[in-house]
């Protein structure tokens, strides 16, 4: 299966969440898409662990693949395997230049990445799954810092304790690995630890 390309109202209605975003389509109609999105059945334990790893997918833009392959590096690492796995796909280049305020969207920040504008320790990278460790400074390219898409959204994102940005600059530091806590998406990841358990 290839990236979802479709209406992104509709996987908002589907997992009841604005998961690109606010929706207005979510606000009017707040039951799943199709003609049977009012009257669904109650999921079995197995659809609910499946739609927690479906949304997660969407969330950070992953094929099942990548997604896949990402969880099985993170079992095999010591710890909690659920939030070194969310730790893993918080660090990726892509959803950093997002977290940083450089692109307005994940998808964005992938195609900025695999476009050379971005530059990690001072070198062009355009991997977009590339693994941030601790003390990378990712800044966008000299010549990449007059985009519109960059210029407009600098300043305007959240903040983050393991994210240190300067936005005068165009650049920031990766500080640490992000806590559970600190990871505002609304992800059970225990449930995906037990999908994959199976």
């Amino acid at each position: 299966m290839a990236r979802y390309t479709g209406p992104k109202s509709r996987i908002s209605r589907r997992f009841k969440e604005p998961i690109f975003g606010f929706s207005k389509a979510l606000e009017r109609r707040k039951y799943g898409p199709g003609q049977h999105g009012k009257n669904r059945k109650k999921p079995s334990d197995y659809s609910v662990q499946l739609q927690e790893k479906q949304k997660a997918k969407y969330i950070y833009g992953l094929l099942e693949k990548q997604f896949h392959n990402t969880f099985v590096k993170a079992a095999h690492k010591h710890g909690v395997t659920g939030e070194i796995f969310l730790q893993m796909l918080e660090s990726r280049l892509d959803n950093t230049v997002y977290r940083m305020g450089f692109a307005p969207t994940r998808r964005a920040a992938r195609q900025l990445v695999s476009h050379c504008h971005i530059m990690v320790n001072g070198k062009k990278v355009n991997i977009a799954s590339f693994q941030l460790k601790p003390g990378d400074v990712v800044e966008v390219a000299e010549k990449s810092r007059e985009l519109e898409v960059i210029t407009r959204m600098l300043g305007t994102s959240a903040r983050f304790p393991w994210l240190a940005v300067e936005p005068k600059a165009f650049k920031g530091t990766f500080l640490n690995l992000p806590n559970r806590d600190d990871i505002p998406e609304n992800i059970k990841e225990n449930l995906i630890v037990e999908l994959y358990s199976k």
